[in-house]
């Protein structure tokens, strides 16, 4: 739901680009399997975007990226950047 006076910020990157990590990747409590903080993708690791969606509560955007084979990454604009 969009906050009125809130504006959407739209996506830098799409769907299918190779993309690298501008900083580790830790678990922020979203990977069950991995130990809170555990690295999971280190800085300067390639993938790809697999998926765009936005954060609702802030209208940031918001990168599923594939690293490595099926490892699903979310990550910031500020996270990555294209190769």
């Amino acid at each position: 739901m969009m906050i009125p006076g809130q504006d959407l910020r739209l996506p830098r990157y799409q769907w299918g680009m190779k993309v690298k990590t501008l900083t580790a990747l830790r678990n922020d409590g979203s990977y069950p399997d991995a130990e809170p903080e555990a690295l999971l993708v280190p800085e300067g690791t390639t993938g790809e975007i697999v998926q765009v969606g936005e954060h609702t509560d802030s209208n940031t955007p918001v990168y599923l990226v594939e690293f490595y084979e099926r490892l699903v990454v979310g990550c910031l604009e500020e996270e990555i950047e294209p190769v």
